[in-house]
């Protein structure tokens, strides 16, 4: 599927009337960037990770755009090409509505959140504090949020990750619960062990609920079928005989069906969960 940042630049052009020009020998340049040949010539676009890599210093004009909108909180990616940057690009990143309230609804359910992201420091800061996440990680490269996620289940904690891109899908895999974007990569989809097919973070509360009050109905139903068999099983074996009271064979058979009702009336009740 079309990346985000490429719908976003060809959809800017488009409603400029810029004509997007065909893209021969096309390569992506794993957590940098992508290369593409246009009428004959190499270019290059991609994060400051991409001028990095390539030993590319942005012009002063490029340099201040970037440190602007660095400090708005948005995404800078550039164009290179022939060794030098000849423009620049600044996206900005739209939170969800609904993210806000499911994060504070995990952290008051005692579940730390945790963002991975591979934009700049200056963007996943910003986006960190308009959902009041205090633990982020930026400019993360694939490898490294598969390396995170298992330095923090090697620390103890039983990791979810939530991802939506190719690059999502190994810490997918390992995470106790990997939960994909339905929106997102076939391969994300494909990793993860929950899809959210509406593409809402506030499902990811919902799955976290349903499954709280899924366990406590095991946990009743065991405990019924359990004391149901402690007291039921010694009466049907005749325990109190020598004090004059034996438990008819018919009763016994109808109680043994009466727990069995009980247990999956119990069970269908999880039908009436708050799961908002």
């Amino acid at each position: 599927s079309e990346h985000l940042m490429a719908r976003a630049l060809t959809g800017a052009a488009k409603s400029r009337n810029v004509l997007v020009p065909s893209v021969a020998s096309f390569r992506i340049l794993k957590g940098r960037g992508v290369e593409g040949v246009v009428r004959g010539e190499t270019f290059l676009i991609g994060g400051p990770r991409l001028l990095q890599h390539f030993d590319v210093l942005p012009t002063e004009s490029l340099a201040q755009f970037a440190a602007s909108a660095g400090d708005r909180g948005e995404s800078v990616v550039y164009l290179i090409t022939g060794s030098r940057t000849v423009a620049a690009f600044a996206l900005a990143d739209v939170v969800r509505p609904e993210s806000g309230p499911a994060i504070a609804a995990l952290a008051e359910m005692g579940i730390e959140v945790a963002m991975l992201t591979g934009d700049s420091s200056d963007v996943a800061s910003s986006v960190a504090d308009q959902l009041g996440i205090t633990r982020f990680h930026a400019e993360v490269l694939p490898e490294d949020k598969d390396r995170l996620v298992a330095e923090m289940q090697a620390d103890g904690a039983m990791v979810g990750m939530v991802g939506d891109g190719v690059n999502d899908a190994p810490a997918l895999t390992r995470a106790d619960i990997g939960i994909a974007i339905g929106g997102g990569t076939d391969v994300a989809v494909q990793s993860a062990d929950l899809v959210l097919v509406k593409s809402n973070p506030a499902d990811i509360v919902r799955i976290v609920k349903l499954s709280d009050a899924s366990y406590r109905k095991q946990v009743q139903n065991l405990w019924w079928g359990a004391g149901y068999n402690i007291i039921m099983v010694p009466l049907a074996a005749g325990v109190l005989a020598p004090w004059g009271f034996v438990m008819p064979p018919a009763v016994g058979a109808i109680l043994m069906s009466l727990s069995t009702i009980v247990v999956a009336a119990n069970a269908q009740l999880l039908r009436r969960a708050d799961l908002s």
